[in-house]
């Protein structure tokens, strides 16, 4: 015959043995669609990507070849796409570099440049074979920025590979599926 407190015990355990049970059950329903790796953040119907040299309309030299290397190496890093020549690819990047800038953003009181903004405006698109739009919107414009402290050691070459990564990241990201 048990006590009192071994009945309590038992009940306690049960519930909590109960409780938890439920919970996982919640938590195994709330999850099963979610997905592990890089190939559910990605088009499944798309295996094959050609990205084309980025037209530039700066006059610094090589800075579409430049930026045009760094998207290749986060697609090539971030996404199950193969990178291919056009000809067997399933879809195609293409990019231009409108505008870059270069602005003063602190100097001291005697006009020393002490900080300057260093930033590229993009436009891409991302198309399949037929020429509809992968992308979620059809033609995307990235504005990005770097801060360049000439006196911290910072050059503009160093200002702008800076710049160059982060606007690959985010044109590889814009590749993601949408949540």
């Amino acid at each position: 015959m048990m006590t009192g407190q071994q009945r309590n015990k038992s009940v306690l355990a049960t519930s909590v043995l109960a409780w938890s049970l439920v919970v996982t059950v919640a938590s195994l329903a709330g999850c099963r669609a979610y997905h592990i790796g890089n190939q559910f953040s990605f088009r499944s119907d798309i295996r094959t990507v050609h990205v084309g040299i980025f037209e530039s309309d700066s006059y610094r030299r090589f800075t579409g070849q430049r930026l045009t290397e760094a998207v290749l190496r986060e697609i090539e890093l971030r996404t199950p796409l193969t990178v291919t020549e056009p000809a067997l690819a399933d879809s195609f990047i293409q990019g231009r570099i409108i505008r870059d800038f270069k602005q003063v953003l602190g100097e001291n009181r005697l006009d020393d440049v002490r900080t300057v903004g260093y930033g590229w405006q993009l436009e891409v698109t991302w198309v399949d074979r037929a020429g509809v739009p992968l992308m979620q919107r059809q033609l995307i414009r990235i504005n990005d920025d770097v801060t360049l402290i000439p006196e911290g050691g910072q050059s503009l070459g160093s200002a702008e590979l800076e710049l160059i990564e982060s606007l690959a990241r985010q044109i590889v990201g814009q590749m993601e599926n949408p949540w």
